[in-house]
């Protein structure tokens, strides 16, 4: 793990690289050598820079969900009984893989997940028996979308 007490000192050339790799994770070191007038070697070590620090974490390939079969993509919002149990049920809740994102939250809900399912049943197997038994969690809303607009990563400018 990174330490995280260090500050981290990005130039721009970092905030470059990170702009360019969340456009296009494949593009090779040397072809972003050259658009940022550097050498590949260059790119690599900064990236082993970033992946150090906690700033880079991996890539990913990014799959139409939908063409492989899930059809149901749901939020939901998590009451707790108490805000001090927080981690005991984000941990409960990780052990379900069809929770792809959690977040702690203000406003209404305790907690924000999203969800991933093949289809309506599964989602309510989940909910109803996964999710609900979970101790910890006085009560659930659930918000099925209907599509999905756009999904994009933050743009960073260096």
């Amino acid at each position: 793990m990174a330490n995280m007490g260090a500050k981290l000192n990005l130039d721009k050339l970092d905030l470059q690289i990170i702009h360019h790799m969340m456009e296009n994770a494949e593009i090779s070191y040397a072809d972003l050598g050259k658009k940022l007038f550097v050498s590949g070697g260059t790119i690599h070590v900064r990236i082993k820079k970033l992946e150090e620090a906690g700033v880079v974490k991996g890539t990913r390939l990014k799959a139409d969900l939908r063409l492989l079969g899930y059809d149901v993509i749901a939020f939901i919002g998590i009451y707790l009984k108490e805000s001090s149990l927080y981690d005991t049920v984000a941990r409960e809740l990780q052990k379900i893989p069809e929770i792809v994102r959690l977040n702690y939250t203000t406003g209404n809900y305790s907690m924000f997940a999203e969800i991933v399912c093949k289809d309506i049943n599964q989602l309510r197997f989940v909910l109803h028996d996964q999710l609900q038994k979970i101790k910890g969690i006085e009560r659930t809303e659930t918000f099925i979308s209907l599509e999905e607009s756009f999904n994009r990563q933050v743009k960073i400018f260096g």
